[in-house]
């Protein structure tokens, strides 16, 4: 175990990475806003998301990942804003994102609008020196080095950060979305831990199918690709009465992952809050080392009403 997860930090965290390397998350339907701008501000309620992801439980250093996704909607100038906070954690390695982002909307008629969004942040990145690296051979842990003589294998705590830039394009109505998006768009350069951070392309789309007046089913997609690698995650998600729902996500030649949740709509029907679990099985070849992953998500949505529109009334008797 502890071979596969020294490989693992050291393809991903010590060379220069030119692969995927966004955290990805199963319940992909609840974070639209960090991976695509022109979500912002998209729903007319202010609402904040937090997801907690734990990878590949059982091993030594697994992936953890938190974000949080805050957007809402500035109504006077048919716009949106929307703030995102991401911090993962593998092994030595810890990287916080933070991104800001805003959006413009435009009416293409009905009830369908189009979010033109831009996006802006900061990366950063750090390398405990608290991490020992194992010789094997045969498979047989055979000592302990420190990587001393091999310059591409740092023995100090290291630390950089780069400046990231995104846009996104997301279509929608009540019934249904979609979104293309580019992220790290810059490409940015953590030249002191000789990191490069790869341009990631996004495509999601989902839709609303009504069967019956309680009963709601809805596909969702998420393609992800650095144009080296494509990741592709499909979802189907069954809704009772606007409460409660059940799902299934599958993730090509990586996991298959059940889901639940529940909305509680607070009175008045302005306010509701989420709560949901999944749980992934492993289906690639770490399923003998890992006991699957485990992801939370909480969100709370605060609707805003529109004012009245002004009515003047005339009578003559008081001319």
């Amino acid at each position: 175990m502890k071979k596969v997860l020294l490989l693992f930090v050291s393809a991903t965290l010590i060379i220069d990475l030119y692969g995927q390397q966004d955290p990805q998350f199963t319940q992909f339907m609840y974070d639209r806003l960090s991976i695509n701008p022109g979500y912002a501000g998209s729903q007319d309620a202010f609402c904040a998301t937090l997801l907690g992801r734990q990878q590949w439980s059982g091993f030594t250093g697994q992936p953890n990942t938190g974000l949080l996704n805050v957007s809402g909607p500035i109504p006077s100038i048919r716009s949106g804003v929307g703030l995102s906070l991401m911090l993962d954690e593998i092994g030595p390695q810890s990287t916080t994102t933070l991104r800001l982002s805003y959006a413009y909307h435009i009416k293409l008629g009905g009830a369908t609008k189009l979010g033109l969004g831009i996006g802006i942040g900061f990366i950063n990145s750090n390398l405990s020196a608290d991490w020992i690296a194992y010789d094997y051979v045969d498979g047989v842990p055979s000592g302990i080095g420190t990587g001393a003589g091999d310059n591409s294998i740092p023995t100090d705590a290291q630390s950089a950060g780069t400046f990231d830039a995104n846009f996104g394009i997301y279509i929608h109505n009540p019934r249904y979305y979609v979104g293309l998006s580019a992220v790290h768009l810059n490409e940015g350069d953590l030249s002191e831990m000789n990191i490069q951070v790869a341009r990631h392309y996004y495509f999601m789309a989902g839709y609303d199918f009504d069967l019956s007046s309680k009963w709601k089913l809805t596909p969702h997609v998420l393609v992800k690709s650095d144009l080296a690698s494509t990741q592709f995650d499909g979802n189907l998600t069954v809704m009772y009465d606007n409460s409660l729902w059940l799902g299934v996500s599958y993730r090509l030649e990586d996991a298959i992952a059940p889901m639940a949740g529940y909305q509680f709509n607070f009175s008045g029907g302005k306010s509701a809050l989420r709560l949901g679990y999944s749980y992934d099985f492993t289906s690639s070849e770490l399923n003998n080392y890992s006991s699957g992953s485990h992801e939370l998500m909480l969100s709370y949505c605060y609707t805003i009403a529109k004012p009245l529109p002004k009515r003047v009334y005339k009578n003559p008797r008081f001319l």
